[in-house]
């Protein structure tokens, strides 16, 4: 056996180890969701035939010819029965592509498509592409919503990082064929995170935006914001809204974006969010939830203190470390939940709750008060309503 036949055996064998691996549940967990073992999506789940050329003449030594790097942030739907993400594949020059994996349980065995999402360009370039939002629209269409990147024409000379952030729209009905549509329209000079709502609002649709004045600082943003645009053909957003505010000392304090598409529950709207504030160490990205009017999306109900998820152990590690970020999740016919998050810009992860843990934790965790003495008032409060309780659980033992 030569070389490129006996690497071609081990890389082969050593994938189909990893995408075939059950998935398992971490036994301890904070009763809200269930966290797992192992990522559901790395840049080893890419198939063979992405990386490598896989003809002996040209390759004898079996050298990866196009490298993956990370696959992470995850648009996320199921469809005919299957569990399947839009993951943002970054290839090593760090350009990123969509790509579909598709998976029967929703935890473990995904597989990506053979290629990957074929998206239409508009007239003007993208010079990257990631983090798409899914929604299923009650008008019938799949709409991905992403992030277009481009370089800042109005950059200094020799700054080869500025760069301008807008709303990309594409739609489909299968996830195979894409139908690129002219970006959103905002007043805003920067956009990220944006989210389209599910359903018509007074016969509009509606979205959620994070308006922002620099590429990477939300500046005199002020948060998660709320608008409509009458037609998705060239949606045009007059006026935003903030819904969900920034505020000092707080996961938020930096900037904040809608994740996925919101739930639609008994009690209202569900919405998972992300949190960014500064450290020592730089940015750290925390996930948090919310609750708006059934009726009235952009009308915030409920919304518990902190963060929902955090970065912990090896998720802490990656490209972008101390980051979960999500942009996908799936709500079952039974009620089941499933969060698919990235941890620090490097793979994806599945947590598993339930519709109704999540409406308990949202409508019955305290919210921020934001003050050191409020907080201590709560946890005061708490112990003081738990000492009953514990004396009666200690003449039970």
């Amino acid at each position: 056996m030569n070389v490129f036949e006996k690497r071609l055996t081990q890389i082969k064998s050593e994938q189909e180890k990893l995408i075939s691996r059950s998935n398992v549940m971490l036994e301890t967990g904070n009763g809200i969701y269930e966290r797992y073992e192992f990522p559901v999506l790395t840049a080893a789940h890419a198939p063979i035939f992405w990386e490598y050329d896989l003809n002996p003449d040209t390759n004898p030594f079996l050298m990866k010819r196009f490298g993956i790097n990370a696959t992470f942030n995850a648009g996320a739907i199921k469809l005919n029965g299957k569990y399947l993400v839009v993951a943002r594949v970054e290839s090593v020059d760090r350009k990123s592509f969509f790509a579909v994996a598709e998976s029967p349980n929703g935890i473990d065995h995904f597989r990506f498509w053979d290629r990957p999402v074929h998206l239409p360009e508009t007239h003007e370039p993208d010079g990257n592409i990631y983090d798409m939002r899914l929604t299923q629209h009650e008008d019938g269409w799949i709409y991905g919503l992403f992030c277009t990147e481009r370089k800042d024409p109005n950059a200094k000379l020799g700054d080869e990082s500025a760069a301008i952030a807008q709303c990309g729209i594409a739609r489909t009905h299968d996830l195979k064929h894409w139908e690129r549509l002219p970006d959103l329209k905002t007043k805003s000079r920067q956009q990220r995170n944006v989210v389209l709502h599910p359903e018509f609002v007074a016969g509009k649709y509606a979205f959620y935006t994070r308006p922002q004045d620099g590429f990477i600082e939300a500046g005199t943003g002020g948060g998660i914001a709320f608008g409509l645009a009458n037609r998705m053909e060239e949606a045009i957003i007059d006026i935003e809204t903030i819904v969900d505010r920034r505020h000092y000392h707080t996961i938020s304090e930096s900037k904040n974006g809608q994740g996925p598409a919101p739930l639609k529950t008994k009690a209202g709207w569900l919405h998972l969010a992300h949190g960014v504030r500064h450290t020592a160490a730089g940015l750290r990205y925390v996930l948090y939830m919310f609750l708006t009017n059934l009726e009235n999306p952009a009308k915030v109900t409920h919304k518990p203190a902190g963060y929902f998820l955090a970065p912990q152990g090896d998720e802490r590690v990656g490209d972008v470390s101390n980051v979960v970020f999500c942009n996908g999740w799936i709500l079952d016919d039974n009620g089941d939940v499933y969060i698919y998050y990235a941890s620090s810009d490097a793979r994806l992860h599945v947590a598993t709750s339930s519709i109704d843990r999540l409406l308990d934790y949202v409508l019955n965790t305290p919210g921020d008060d934001f003050s050191a003495a409020e907080t201590r008032k709560k946890l005061d409060a708490l112990i003081t309503r738990n000492q009953q309780y514990l004396k009666a659980l200690s003449s039970m033992i």
